[in-house]
């Protein structure tokens, strides 16, 4: 069957875009965190939807599986196929165009395997602004940032993913095509199935194109950087940020002292403006695309403010692009930093912001009771919830023996989130890292839905299988 498989495939995409092996293939057979080790009957790179289509077709014929990939930058192992015989990875980087930009709609319509980055560069040539920020900009792809529903910097002000979602095209199990590229913005005719496809990593259907919202690109910008008096006052910072800015809080985000360290120790261009002397820091940035120069006025008197009562013992306000940059690379640096500094136990979890604190204070004696001498590298999007509480191994310790605690850490954190009734996949999604997780931590009847929906669109099991829920 495999060879009457691979046979079909070329038919249908040509010889050079099947792969089965060789170092053509090793690239897409790697999961860049390497928690996986990837494998596959063979790699198909088909060039249009079309193409997908019948490829799904020929899986359904031989009972094959149909793991989609498009930039390969997940986290949590979504595209990691692991099934020599039976799974075969669809690769969607060829399609990468931006179909259309309708300007008066204020809308992009951009296939999955074009970048993040394209995509952005496409809106700004067209006046616009694509606010979908991701660090990964470069090599993910909007395919992936959709199957994810990924979050990024500026969730606080546009949203997730799914936010500027006004149409889908979908490719499901059978072969068939939804095109729902209408670009509408009220449709009440029937269930949100655009709703359903975001963020189902490739298990419900194959996402072969999208109509994103469009932002207007800001004229009014500035950058704080702030030293807190504690956690507390960070949650309180970002708050009156929000109400005296008109809610214009574009990203905000908490940094420890412990991540901010990482960062400076690894990146020879990320300078402190001032003497740290604090545990916890806050960075935002506040931005409208209203002309005039009244928004760092207000940033700036609400922080004077802050500062007048305590809550900030040390700031620094930019509005220039440079110094805007040098203070965003304070906490773009932390990711790089910490695998440099070692291997690193990630959580990727979110809770009301109003319980980030007691959650702090409540983990970390937790955690150096655990494992003495670890290092919690604690950041993320205080504005929304989301941080990134990740933990890096001791100093004195070898990363074999700090990964031996994952499977304890895990369930230390996790059970904590989840009593405070809290999400252990933020922004990263499921994959295969964390469904048992989830089965574990979910009430029974959530995951029964969860099963019946995957049953309903992919009843033969062939979309992604053993991603995000078994069945």
């Amino acid at each position: 069957m495999a060879d009457e498989l691979i046979d079909a495939l070329v038919d249908i995409v040509g010889a050079g875009q099947v792969l089965t092996g060789g170092e053509q293939a090793e690239r897409y057979l790697t999961e860049w965190r390497g928690a996986f080790k990837p494998r596959a009957a063979a790699i198909v790179r088909p060039a249009d939807v079309d193409e997908i289509s019948r490829v799904l077709a020929v899986a359904a014929r031989f009972n094959a599986a149909i793991v989609a990939q498009a930039g390969n930058t997940g986290t949590v192992g979504g595209s990691a196929a692991d099934d020599p015989r039976r799974q075969v990875i669809l690769n969607l980087q060829r399609l990468n165009r931006v179909r259309e930009i309708d300007a008066d709609n204020a809308t992009i319509t951009v296939e999955a395997g074009c970048t993040l980055a394209d995509a952005q560069r496409a809106a700004d040539n067209a006046g616009f602004y694509l606010p979908i920020q991701l660090a990964s900009a470069e090599r993910c792809r909007i395919g992936g940032n959709l199957a994810t529903n990924a979050g990024g910097l500026n969730v606080v002000h546009y949203g997730n993913t799914r936010d500027l979602v006004l149409g889908l095209e979908v490719v499901l199990a059978d072969g068939r095509v939804w095109d729902n590229l209408t670009g509408l913005r009220k449709d009440n005719s029937g269930y949100d199935l655009n709703d359903l496809f975001v963020g189902s990593e490739g298990t419900l259907g194959i996402i072969s194109a999208a109509v994103l919202e469009l932002a207007d690109p800001p004229r009014q910008r500035a950058v704080a950087f702030c030293a807190l008096a504690d956690v507390q006052s960070g949650v309180a910072l970002q708050s009156r940020l929000q109400r005296e800015t008109g809610r214009h809080v574009v990203g905000c985000e908490l940094i420890s002292a412990q991540a901010l360290t990482l960062a400076c120790d690894y990146s020879a261009e990320c300078r402190m403006p001032f003497t740290p002397h604090s545990d916890w820091y806050l960075l935002a940035e506040v931005a409208i695309s209203a002309a005039g120069d009244w928004l760092i006025r207000a940033c700036e008197s609400t922080l004077a403010e802050a500062a007048r009562q305590g809550l900030i013992v040390n700031h620094v306000v930019a509005d220039a692009p440079g110094a805007m940059a040098d203070l965003w690379r304070l906490r773009t640096s932390i990711p790089p930093a910490q695998s440099a500094a070692g291997a690193s136990i990630k959580h990727d979890i979110s809770l009301p912001v109003s319980k980030l604190p007691a959650f702090i204070a409540d983990m970390t004696p937790r955690l150096y009771a655990a494992v003495s001498g670890i290092r919690p590298c604690i950041f993320g999007h205080i504005g929304d919830g989301n941080l990134h509480f990740n933990l890096t191994r001791p100093v004195d310790m070898s990363d074999t023996d700090f990964r031996a605690h994952e499977a304890g850490l895990h369930r230390l954190v996790h059970d904590r989130v989840a009593a405070l009734r809290g999400s252990i996949a933020a922004e990263h999604g499921v994959g295969r890292l964390k469904v048992d997780e989830i089965v574990r931590l979910k009430a029974p009847v959530e995951i029964d839905m969860l099963r019946a929906v995957k049953k309903a669109l992919d009843p033969d099991n062939r979309l992604n299988p053993g991603a995000v829920v078994r069945i």
